[in-house]
């Protein structure tokens, strides 16, 4: 059975120095109040992995926890650039930063194949790119049926996954919906997995298009309340839109960004569920009407 505990507890139990992590959260339940815990524990040397590097990335580059990126995309969703990956990258700051990249495609082939434990995925993309010749895990490959040429992509098989769900019940089975991208791989593919829930319950009630994990598949599972804020858990509350503009002019300066993390990460202000607790009050009026589904 999944163990329940504490966030604090559930980062310091899963999630090492050294660690390949992967993040998981398609716009939708992205495990922020997670990764500002293992910001707070101040890990180091961290591989990160996920399809959409966003913010949430952004932040944990910053405060020095990221050694590689393995990623598809990189940016502040309809906002521009990722600052501190740029720095990262650019200058060095706060440390180097080593680049694995794939396409959206061949990510979930990859977690895919972690997943279903098998060696690599296959699938027609990367024809016509240069990402076969700058990146170790892409490979062409010939069917052996029809002799097409296909490109072969490594599993991957994260130490750590990381998700955030809407809720699990007291034996750790996790249900989640909306969209969920490769949350249900991400897990199922990792050594170890940390499930972060907006509450739980004493049973899970059946809804049309949910993923039910089983206790089985998932190590630790952690109570965070608006876990996934400044994105969105259906069902519980919208998209923080104005918390993804304003982490722009905070990413852009060294000096306030530093500020940032010393306030809302390490500071009282991160004690908060999500880390964002002055950005929480004053959301909670825009989604005031919205109600959990009824249990």
């Amino acid at each position: 059975m999944a163990e329940l505990l504490s966030l604090q507890e559930a980062v310091a139990s899963v999630v090492h120095d050294g660690d390949s992590v992967a993040f998981e959260g398609f716009t939708h339940l992205i495990p922020f109040a997670a990764a500002h815990e293992v910001m707070r524990q101040r890990r180091r040397d961290l591989t990160v992995i996920r399809l959409t590097p966003d913010v949430i990335f952004d932040q944990l580059i910053g405060a020095g926890c990221v050694r590689k990126l393995v990623f598809s995309w990189g940016g502040n969703p309809g906002v521009g650039s990722l600052h501190r990956f740029r720095d990262a990258v650019e200058n060095d700051w706060p440390a180097p930063l080593e680049l694995e990249e794939h396409s959206h495609a061949g990510m979930a082939n990859r977690f895919a194949a972690g997943a279903s434990n098998l060696p690599f995925a296959v699938l027609r993309g990367y024809t016509g790119t240069d990402l076969p010749e700058r990146t170790p895990s892409i490979k062409p490959i010939e069917c052996p049926f029809t002799g097409e040429k296909l490109t072969a992509v490594s599993a991957l098989n994260p130490d750590v996954g990381v998700i955030h769900a809407q809720r699990a019940d007291r034996e750790g089975n996790v249900q989640l919906w909306g969209i969920v991208g490769v949350q249900k791989e991400t897990v199922l593919a990792s050594t170890r997995s940390l499930v972060t829930v907006e509450e739980i319950v004493d049973e899970l009630e059946p809804l049309p298009g949910a993923i039910v994990l089983p206790h089985w598949t998932v190590t630790c599972v952690a109570v965070a309340p608006r876990g996934a804020h400044p994105s969105y858990a259906q069902g519980y509350y919208d998209r923080d839109n104005e918390a993804y503009r304003a982490w722009d002019p905070i990413a852009r300066d060294r000096e306030k960004f530093q500020q940032w993390l010393d306030e809302e990460i390490y500071g009282e202000a991160g004690r908060s569920p999500a880390g964002y607790a002055r950005q929480d009050a004053e959301s909670s009026n825009q989604n005031a009407g919205l109600e959990a589904p009824r249990r």
